[in-house]
């Protein structure tokens, strides 16, 4: 027997399906749901509207739904078009755990250190050729062979958690910006941009060329900006009219070179930060050993007599 909760079902399973998927193809999936339901049973009374507030009410019944999976449709815009995305995510944000389900080990340690190459590749291009990605295949344990490696990598972007471009390089898709967002903020500050217009990280965009500038912006969020004004929105310095154009500094693949990845690269810890691990490190043990002393120092006066513990003088 069919039930109005199949409109739930059969939208989870079309769009599980897909992947990642626009907003717009998102909400057809559903009015066809609704109709197939409905279909089926023709007596079942389901309510159902286009308008956005109908569809803001769906997805967070959907959303609600969800919640005992950790699992949560999100939106987010396309770093290069700014189309709206619809994306199942997995909300848990420990480490590489969301691939856990379908990868090996050894696979998940070879997706965290190709993650590790992209967010740390030179001149903010965020993204490996396919020389680099089957490198890191000798980092890890237990080794795999190249013909392995190269079936493993395809898998990554067909499962949509790396996008292969035209030259043949791997960036970051959004699904994993999106489901590892927590991860790359913990594990590479350093290297993580924050669009000026709409916050979001930036691995694919436009950066301002006045030195010290620190505006970054998405693809879509420039062509915006420059349709209003033709200089910068935070030090007013004269634009190009494309993105493309010097003297932006690109972000993204454009930004790569020949070679950049003659070496891996590994995040490294400033001086600053060094200090004050070895900092924290000493206060620690100074708390143990101090600790550790006193409670020796209880120990050898429980085993010695009462006479012995009484103050000189009194």
């Amino acid at each position: 027997m069919a039930s109005a909760g199949d409109v739930q079902r059969l939208f989870l399973q079309a769009v599980l399906s897909r992947g990642v998927i626009s907003e717009k193809l998102a909400r057809v999936l559903r009015k066809k749901c609704v109709a197939a339901v409905k279909a089926a049973d023709s007596s079942l009374d389901i309510a159902y509207s286009d308008s956005d507030a109908s569809w803001e009410a769906f997805i967070a019944n959907v959303n609600k739904s969800l919640d005992a999976l950790d699992i949560s449709f999100k939106f987010a815009f396309d770093e290069v078009t700014g189309k709206k995305m619809c994306i199942l995510a997995n909300m848990k944000s420990d480490e590489i755990a969301q691939l856990a389900t379908e990868y090996s080990v050894g696979e998940i340690a070879y997706f965290r250190n190709l993650v590790e190459q992209i967010m740390l590749a030179p001149r903010d291009a965020f993204s490996v050729s396919s020389f680099a990605a089957l490198r890191e295949l000798k980092q890890i344990k237990p080794t795999m062979s190249q013909s392995q490696g190269e079936k493993v990598l395809a898998s990554f972007v067909t499962n949509g958690w790396l996008v292969r471009s035209k030259r043949g390089r791997y960036s970051l898709s959004l699904r994993s910006t999106q489901e590892l967002a927590p991860y790359l903020k913990d594990n590479f500050p350093k290297s993580i941009y924050e669009c000026t217009i709409c916050h979001e990280m930036v691995t694919k965009g436009v950066g301002c060329h006045r030195p010290n500038c620190q505006v970054h912006l998405h693809l879509h969020c420039f062509k915006n900006v420059r349709t209003r004004r033709g200089t910068c929105p935070s030090c007013s310095i004269d634009w190009p009219r494309n993105a493309n154009d010097q003297p932006l500094i690109p972000i993204g693949e454009n930004a790569a070179r020949d070679g950049d990845e003659r070496t891996r690269r590994v995040e490294t810890k400033s001086d600053e930060e060094s200090d004050r691990k070895k900092w924290i490190s000493r206060r620690i043990n100074h708390s143990l050993n101090r600790h550790n002393q006193r409670v020796a120092k209880r120990a050898r006066k429980r085993r010695l007599p009462t006479w012995m513990l009484t103050k000189r003088g009194s």
